[in-house]
Formats: structure tokens, sequence, C-alpha cells
């Protein structure tokens, strides 16, 4: 049942367990509430039957105070098993996705969006914990205490028994049907939610390029649509639910009647006694209040489906296996026919075939969209080849558990990620439990000397949401020091120098040269200076390799390199 209810509901073993204790402990508190229906038909029979006996005045008072305790205490565990537990469990769900996360291949990110997956972790999760802790257990307990009552109803009178509970399965049953209407709208209202939540994001992000073009008033109309899109799935949500639910529990009330009218005919008949008649009065109308928020508890759950399969898809989807052990006596990285395609049909890399060799800096250049970029990541295993292998000193990299095999590369990428933390700990990143004094040294090798010390406190200033109080420039000398302070045997640059003015970039050519001594290096460059002094050149050309060799060889060649060189030199040389 556990595996069940976690694989139902998005739960950890754990959260299944508390489900089942809170739905126990709802079921607890919905029989005490029952007790003083108990005591009151007990008392009305005694006064039926001439008066009640003194002896029996004292145990309806130590009735009484022991129902209103029991009453207490059932509900003050109603309220730790289904509110602190949930509130865990929530916490643990989302750590658990965010774990998952971790440890997905970059492929599965580029089906999901940003504003999608933290919907998922932050939205998604607040709605589950709503669910269980108003909801689920309310409505199973509520079931399990009505079968429970139930029991007892036909045991005293079947004829009454049935008056007061036919109109409950039929009402459920209309409620259920609701499922395929309710997903259909809730999964509308889903994607119009995503659409709004992504329309906002990239409007802050992009708000300098939408003022600068004077597009914001136009971007903002077009998100006001988003949000009346979405206001207007959300009233069509709740009035699809309202369509069941309504009439299910307008039914519920017809129990009174069967049960006032039944019994009537019983009584007039002298078939039922008055007592058992006043009973069942009392009891059904105790019994279809909860049952009646029962029927909203069940549409409720009903609305969680979705979220749930959001979640189900993350924590199902296959993750990229391997072994913890990665022994290296070397670094060279060979790629052997490799294919590999984003999306099916659509070829990035076709049995591309080249070796990187440890001391030797190895550059891939060519055209844009050749495959540069995709050949080095997946180098890293940021994703796995459709065909051929990829090894690092004779070991497949598919074979080793791809945090292992990141803790071998040092990659400084073209788009730099920061941290809104100090200078200091953004470096410290690229080796944890470094000291200061390492960190402060790969600085001074990647040239961050010259503005961080002019910032208010040196390395220690917070530089904002990813870095946004430094320059392009800046920011990729912090990513580049994190290089350094990695110190990895295997070196990957996407475009390490991109943002750097011509002086800084000979600067840090300068470490560069220093860090890759006896490295595997594994460079991508559109500028041929750049990779001038590279060992080795892999020209790739819509995603095949074009031209292989050293810069001096493939200049004497005369073909896409010494071409490439000559536009460059060209372009240098324009003016205004």
């Amino acid at each position: 049942m556990l595996n069940y209810l976690m694989k139902r509901y998005a739960l950890s073993r754990q959260g299944a367990k508390d489900l089942v204790i809170a739905t126990i402990s709802c079921v607890i508190h919905n029989i005490t509430l029952m007790l003083p229906v108990s005591l009151l038909y007990l008392l009305v029979s005694d006064l039926l039957s001439g008066g009640v006996p003194q002896n029996h005045l004292w145990i309806y008072i130590a009735g009484m105070i022991a129902a209103t305790l029991l009453i207490l205490i059932s509900y003050r565990w109603v309220y730790s098993a289904t509110y602190y537990a949930t509130y865990k469990e929530s916490s643990v769900r989302r750590i658990a996705l965010a774990e998952k996360l971790r440890k997905l291949p970059l492929s599965f990110f580029g089906k999901r969006d940003l504003s999608d997956l933290t919907t998922t972790i932050m939205a998604d999760c607040t709605k589950l914990e709503q669910a269980f802790s108003h909801w689920m257990p309310e409505f199973f307990g509520s079931m399990i205490s009505t079968c429970i009552i139930a029991v007892c109803l036909f045991v005293f009178d079947w004829r009454m028994a049935l008056a007061a509970l036919w109109v409950l399965p039929v009402s459920l049953l209309i409620v259920a049907l609701s499922g395929r209407v309710q997903n259909w709208f809730t999964r509308r209202q889903t994607e119009a939610k995503l659409a709004v939540a992504d329309g906002i994001q990239e409007c802050l992000e992009t708000m300098r390029d939408l003022k600068a073009n004077n597009a914001e008033g136009k971007y903002l109309d077009g998100l006001d649509k988003k949000i009346d899109v979405q206001e207007g799935r959300m009233i069509a949500s709740e009035l699809g639910a309202a369509l069941f639910v309504v009439p299910a529990g307008m039914l519920l009330k017809l129990g009174i009647g069967t049960v006032a009218l039944v019994g009537g005919l019983l009584l007039a008949n002298g078939t039922l006694s008055v007592l058992t008649f006043f009973m069942y009065l009392l009891v059904v109308s105790r019994l279809y209040d909860p049952l009646s928020s029962s029927l909203q508890n069940l549409a409720a759950i009903i609305s969680t489906n979705i979220p749930i399969e959001r979640m189900n898809e993350i924590e199902e989807y296959p993750v990229q296996p391997g072994t913890d052990e990665l022994t290296m006596n070397g670094s060279d990285i060979v790629f052997d026919n490799v294919s590999f395609s984003y999306n099916t049909g659509e070829q990035v890399l076709k049995n591309v075939s080249f070796t990187a060799k440890q001391g030797q800096v190895t550059a891939l250049i060519g055209p844009s969209g050749g495959g540069k970029s995709t050949a080095a990541k997946l180098a890293a295993r940021f994703w796995d080849a459709d065909s051929g292998t990829i090894t690092l000193d004779g070991t497949d990299v598919t074979t080793v558990d791809p945090e292992k095999l990141l803790s071998a590369y040092s990659i400084v990428f073209q788009d730099v990620t920061l941290f809104n933390n100090t200078v200091m700990e953004n470096i410290r990143i690229g080796r944890q439990g470094a000291t200061d004094e390492e960190v402060l040294q790969a600085a001074r090798e990647a040239q961050c000397d010259e503005f961080a010390l002019k910032l208010p406190d040196g390395y220690n200033t917070m530089i904002g949401e990813n870095g946004s109080a430094l320059s392009g420039g800046e920011r990729q000398r912090i990513s580049i020091a994190r290089a350094l302070l990695k110190d990895s045997p295997v070196i990957l640059l996407d475009e390490a120098t991109a943002s750097l003015d011509a002086e800084n970039e000979t600067r840090i050519q300068e470490a560069i040269s220093r860090l890759v001594r006896g490295k595997t290096v594994l460079i991508i460059a559109h500028r041929m200076r750049t990779v001038e002094g590279a060992d080795k050149l892999v020209l790739l050309k819509d995603g095949r390799v074009e031209e292989m060799g050293t810069p001096k060889e493939l200049l004497e060649k005369g073909g896409l390199y010494a071409k490439m060189c000559a536009l460059q030199e060209q372009s240098g040389a324009w003016k205004l």
C-alpha cells in the first residue's frame, strides 16, 4: 500500500506513512464526534422510559466530560498528523526534486524551461501541501468513518440505513466522473499559468532590450492578454468542478428527506420506534455536513492529478548511469565516429573523430552552428552521444557517473553564471575548501585584481544576482579564476576571452598558458588570433570534421581555415 501511495501521490516513504496515520487520526476524530449523539440517544431513551435515574445522571455528566476530552485530544492529533507532517513532507519533496534535477542530463532541461521547473518545485508542491493538510486525510478519514457508522446503522435497522445512505455512493460517483473534465481544465489552467510565469520572467530578464527598442508597451500588452487568459481558465476550472460538486451536494441533502419519509411511514405502520426514528434523524444531521465537505475534498483531490503527473515526470526521468570510480594515468580525450542530435532527425555532429592529447591545446574552430560547443559538452558528458564513443584516458565517459567525471574537468563557458555572493566566494566555487590565499592567487592570475580591489569591500563585495554589478569582461575573469583554482587535468574553454579587451586577453592567455601545462586542453574559439598558438586545430563545419592539423599546416593547405584567417584580417582593417 505504501508503494502505491508513493507512486500515486508523489510521496516519500515517510510521507506515505504519515498519510496513513493522518487518515487514521481523522477516522478516530470523526467517531469521537458521534459520542455526544450516542449519549443523547441514551438520555432520550431514559426520558421516554419515565425519567433519568439518579445514578445515570452522573454517568451522563462523566460521559460528556470524557467525550469533550476525547474530541479535544483527537483534534490535537489530527492537527499534528496532518499539518505538521505535511509541512515536513513538503520540504522533503522540494529537496528530493532539487536533488533529482541535479542528477538529470542536460537533455531534460532542453524540454522544460526555467519557469516550468520553478512552478513544479514551488506552486505544484504548494498545491500538494494543501491537499495533504486539508483534503486527503479528511476525505479518506470521512469515508472510512462513514463506513463504520454505516455498519452500525444497518445493525439497528437496515431499512432506515438504506434510506440514509443511498445518496452517498451516487453523490461520490457523480464527483468521481468529473475526473476527466477536471484534468482537462486543470491542464489548460496550468499551461496558462506557465505562460504568465514565463512571460514575467522574460520581461524582467529582457527589460533593458525592451526599453532600448521602445518595445516594453507592446510586450506588456501581450503579457496582459496572457494574464486575462489565465484568469478565464481559472474561472472555467472552478466552474467545471462546481458543475459536478454542487448537484452531488444537493443530492446528498435528499438523504434527510428520505430518512424522514421512510421513518414516518415505518412509524405509522408501527414497525419503527420513536426513539430509533429520532436516533436516525440525529445521525444523518451529523453525517451529511462532513460528507458535503468530502465531496468538495474529492473534487480538490482530483485537481491534484496534473501537479502529481508533473512531479512524477521529473522523478521518473532516467538519470545518466555510471560508476563512481575514475582512475586516470593520463587525460587524452578521443572522439571515435561520434554522432549526436538534440532532436530526432536533426544531427548536430556526424561521425566526428579526433584526439585531444594530454599536454597539447586542441582548438575546435569553424563557422557558427558547426557543433564546436556541442562536441566540448559531449566530452564532459553533459549529453550522451547517439552513436560512437568518447573516451577519457581510454575510459568510455558514458560508464562514469557525470559528477565524478566532471571532477576531472575545469570549464569556462562563454555564458558565465555567477551567484549573489562575494567575489571571493564566487571564485571559491571552483574548489570548495580552498584557502583565501589560494583563491586570491587564482584571482590575480585571472587579472581580477584590476576591478575587485576597486569595489567597496574588495573581494568581499556582494556582486548581485548573476554578477549584475560587474561588466561582461569582469564576470568572465571570475569564471576563469574558478577554472584556475580547480586546476583539473582537463580544461574546456568555450570562448573564454571573448568579452575581454586586447590587453587583458593577452594577460589571461599568459595565465592560461601556465594553467594548461601537462594537461588536456580543448578550446573553442571564433577569433583565429586566439588559437594561432594551438597544437592542433579541428575545423568543424555542418557537424563534420572539415579540416584537421596544426595552424601552419592548415594555412599552407589553403582551405577553409586559410579563408577564415583572411576574412578576419580584412575585418580587422575595417573602419567607419
